[in-house]
């Protein structure tokens, strides 16, 4: 009896682990491994397939929100694609609010990239994150090189981005905090404080 019981109990093992087997294990994105089967489509209906874009050149996908910390970040994100789009850069914003939102913030920052919107967050699912803003940088050919989570309106976050943008494209980096910077006007001096000087 106790024969007849382990043979059971390993057919069923073995049974179990045939058909865990015949399940396709979902890569975890991480640096060093394949980004996933990314598609989305863009602001216009257009399908974006990640896999096509880092045929061409590197792509930096940031998924990102309209709240005032991702928006005092975005000049640095928006620097980062002006800078290196010469060497093949190209940037995807996916931001997780409703389109009419995006639309209208889209033409008041004059967005100069690719952007898509998800309000939903499939983009998270498949990118295997809960973060926001997270920015993962994929070089030509698929491979995730950089993964850089968290928001910082000073800029410190995406002059460590344009660091790896510039070793990806094999460029000299851009202090993107400095240009934005230097981009910003001057501030406005009241006319009583400029005649006590």
């Amino acid at each position: 009896m106790r024969r007849v019981l382990f043979l059971a109990a390993a057919v069923v093992a073995v049974c179990g682990a045939l058909v865990r087997a015949e399940e396709p294990a979902k890569a975890k994105v991480a640096i060093g491994e394949p980004a996933p089967a990314f598609q989305i489509k863009d602001q216009g209906g257009k399908a974006i397939d990640l896999a096509e874009l880092t045929k061409s050149g590197p792509v930096l996908v940031r998924l990102t929100c309209g709240c005032s910390g991702c928006d005092k970040e975005l000049a640095y994100f928006q620097q980062i694609h002006e800078s290196y789009k010469n060497q093949g850069l190209t940037s995807l914003l996916i931001f997780r609010e409703p389109d009419e939102k995006v639309a209208k913030y889209a033409a008041e920052k004059k967005l100069n990239t690719l952007y898509a919107v998800d309000s939903q967050g499939e983009s998270w699912k498949t990118f295997q994150t809960t973060a926001m803003p997270i920015n993962f940088l994929i070089a030509k050919g698929g491979k995730v090189v950089s993964i850089a989570k968290g928001c910082d309106p000073s800029g410190l976050l995406a002059n460590m981005v344009s660091e790896k943008v510039a070793t990806v494209v094999g460029s000299e980096a851009v202090d993107v905090q400095k240009v934005v910077a230097e981009k910003q006007p001057a501030p406005a001096t009241d006319k009583k404080t400029a005649e006590k000087k």
